[in-house]
């Protein structure tokens, strides 16, 4: 009888190793190795076969024959994540949505598979969680149904390949990836190894029967998706759910689309009876804000090909400790940190011994060079205790000697503040060479921090 290989894989990053090491020499992390038996020859030959049980037989081909027709998009009820998707769902696309526990990633799914069934579409849905009649509690309370919506209660991969090659649907629902085994592989449920192998499994499915797959996955405490970073590498699209459990909204983000444009942003509304997609999204990060308050600047940031305001809050207090305090929610603290350096140094605010906290209002995170400018001008404001105009937006990326640097799709920009019913927006000076603005907002070029503060916040 032959001898059992094992071998000892980090949990974290996937890293192999012939014995058990405290500490992973590739990520750093401590005691995440567990051992897992090698895959033998005649378990890597039965992978290999089990392609063929599914039809998936393919050779090579000359370039100029292959057929480069558009594939058409099936669109769904929820334009948010058509958009999200680059324009609606893919034929045979691999899909993955990550997120936080509870944050709606099922509600959402179950959702669009709802949709997809009233319209004709075979939907499988694979729940390796929960059972049949929780699924169906759940479904009656979103108003879910439809004759052509299965749910299977199952977390075989052998099963699960079976009950598609009889059935044939069009979407199948893998909820969740971690939860799913293969008995090719040896190791424990929710391993590298085996999601790894179901990974590749639901990759033959969907591209040999041309099924779209949507897979859910967790996420460790850091927010990336659990599992080896292959995972990621393997789908056609990432898809990241966030959204703060104590309020209402959630945010749906592409990282990752090989059908569309990445970091697309869509926003929902989580209610009693499911996800409520929000329209304007601009409006309800703009509603509460107060009309004569200090440290306050709305910023037109551009997530994706969506151009959204949000307002950016200051507070600017003389700190009570030796060393000042930096705090950011919504923002990148070093981001935050340059820019109150570039204030002192190039617009005279004494600011070493003063606390800043700085948020960015609705929940929303914002990690682009254009809102620069939205937060010098909050940060002055509440220092100055001045006040901006509430009609006022701000673009524009702040240098380290003081210059407002240019953006792009400023013309967006410009045209969703008009929309929004604001009279001046201040943008990079460079931006207005060769372009004449038509909307009726007006428009401000500047070219330093120190002309942009006397503009808008004048003595």
């Amino acid at each position: 009888m032959a001898k059992v290989r094992t071998q000892y894989v980090c949990q974290n990053c996937g890293y192999n190793s012939p014995r058990y090491l405290g500490r992973c020499p590739n990520c750093g992390q401590w005691n995440t190795l567990v051992e897992e038996v090698v895959q033998t020859a005649s378990a890597k030959k039965a992978t290999a076969h089990a392609a063929t049980l599914t039809g998936i037989v393919t050779k090579p081909q000359r370039l100029n024959e292959i057929d480069a027709k558009k594939t058409p998009r099936v669109k769904t009820k929820l334009n948010e994540l058509n958009r999200v998707l680059g324009g609606g769902i893919v034929p045979g696309s691999l899909v993955l949505i990550g997120g936080d526990p509870g944050i709606g990633k099922s509600t959402l799914l179950l959702q669009v598979s709802g949709q997809l069934s009233a319209e004709g579409h075979s939907v499988l849905y694979v729940s390796g969680e929960e059972s049949a009649s929780q699924v169906k509690m759940r479904s009656e309370r979103l108003h879910v149904s439809g004759d052509s919506f299965f749910i299977y209660p199952e977390t075989n991969m052998d099963s699960i390949r079976a009950t598609i090659d009889s059935m044939k649907p069009q979407y199948v629902v893998i909820d969740s990836v971690q939860t799913m085994q293969s008995t090719n592989v040896t190791s424990a449920i929710g391993s590298v190894s085996q999601i790894r192998e179901v990974t590749a499994q639901l990759m033959q499915i969907a591209k040999g029967m041309n099924i779209t797959v949507f897979v859910v996955g967790h996420v460790t405490k850091g927010g990336a998706i659990a599992g080896p970073k292959i995972l990621e590498h393997m789908v056609d699209t990432v898809l990241y759910f966030e959204g703060d459990l104590h309020h209402t909204y959630r945010i749906l983000r592409a990282v990752k689309n090989r059908f569309g444009s990445t970091n697309e942003l869509g926003i929902f509304e989580m209610r009693q009876d499911g996800l409520r997609e929000v329209r304007n999204p601009s409006e309800i990060f703009l509603e509460e804000r107060l009309k004569d308050a200090t440290g306050s600047a709305v910023v037109v940031s551009l997530e994706g090909t969506r151009p959204i305001l949000v307002e950016i809050q200051a507070l600017v207090t003389p700190t009570v400790f030796g060393n000042a305090q930096r705090t950011a929610t919504g923002l990148n603290r070093n981001r935050v940190s340059l820019i109150m350096a570039v204030l002192e140094k190039r617009a005279n605010l004494m600011l070493q011994n003063q606390d800043a906290y700085l948020k960015a209002a609705g929940g929303v995170k914002l990690d682009e060079p254009a809102i620069d400018l939205a937060l010098a001008v909050a940060i002055a404001s509440s220092y100055r205790d001045h006040g901006t105009r509430p009609t006022d937006a701000f673009v524009g990326e702040v240098g380290l000697t003081g210059e407002i640097r240019r953006v792009n799709r400023i013309e967006q920009r410009v045209a969703e503040a008009a929309k929004l019913g604001f009279r001046r927006i201040f943008i990079p000076k460079n931006n207005l060479k060769g372009w004449q603005p038509q909307s009726p907002i007006e428009v401000i070029g500047v070219s330093t921090i120190g002309e942009a503060l006397r503009l808008a916040l004048p003595e």
